[in-house]
């Protein structure tokens, strides 16, 4: 079977209302087609990459892509899990969770998006706590670190809720212009501090080599 091959395929994250999983086949279509629906506002721009202002064609392609390019570039030193998200069985965003040399650093990276029409339900909330949750209950992480424009308040807002403490600005030119990214750093004992969504982790185990970590 393929997962024996590529353990990850099989890790699936559950919350009260979610489920969390790599998408294949026509799960990773509904993802394309959510992306060209819509993330946000036209006048708005949430990302330091402006992927989303593509024509449709190309934004739907380009997601494919950078799913499919992150699994192929996979290795235990610096690995991107992408997972899409799903709320009774229908995709409404992905969820990321990054590491780079995580079995020394202890340290990862988030990032996710969701469709427009299911945000402020806070979905947002509850897929990052999940993928914080398989980071330091699953992976024994130390620290996790996000960032969102100044000008998105319901991302930083995501942040604070989970237990973030500010971690210095980064100035990005986006379409041109200034755009001014709060970094957004947690603690493994301000997110046990704050943890408040229950999670389960299947297929965990079978992954740790790929992660970086020794499953004995």
């Amino acid at each position: 079977m393929l997962v024996d091959h590529f353990p990850p395929l099989g890790l699936l994250l559950r919350t009260p209302r979610l489920e969390l999983r790599i998408p294949t086949g026509e799960a990773l279509a509904d993802l394309a087609d959510l992306a060209v629906d819509g993330i946000h506002p036209p006048e708005t721009m949430p990302f330091v990459f402006p992927w989303t202002d593509q024509p449709p064609a190309e934004l739907a392609r380009d997601v494919l892509r950078h799913h499919w390019r992150h699994l192929a570039n996979w290795t235990p030193q610096n690995w991107s899990l992408l997972l899409a998200v799903f709320r009774d069985g229908t995709v409404v965003g992905q969820q990321a969770l990054s590491g780079r040399e995580f079995a020394t650093s202890r340290e990862v990276t988030t990032g996710s998006w969701l469709g427009q029409r299911y945000q402020g339900q806070g979905i947002g909330t509850e897929m990052r706590a999940a993928a914080l949750h398989l980071a330091f209950a699953g992976l024994g992480a130390e620290a996790a670190i996000s960032g969102a424009f100044t000008d998105n308040p319901a991302s930083l807002a995501v942040s604070r809720k989970l237990g973030y403490q500010p971690d210095g600005i980064s100035r990005h030119a986006v379409r041109g212009e200034l755009a001014i990214e709060q970094r957004m750093r947690l603690s493994r004992q301000n997110w046990e501090r704050h943890r408040s969504i229950d999670v389960t982790i299947e297929g965990l185990e079978p992954c740790l080599p790929l992660f970086g970590l020794d499953d004995g």
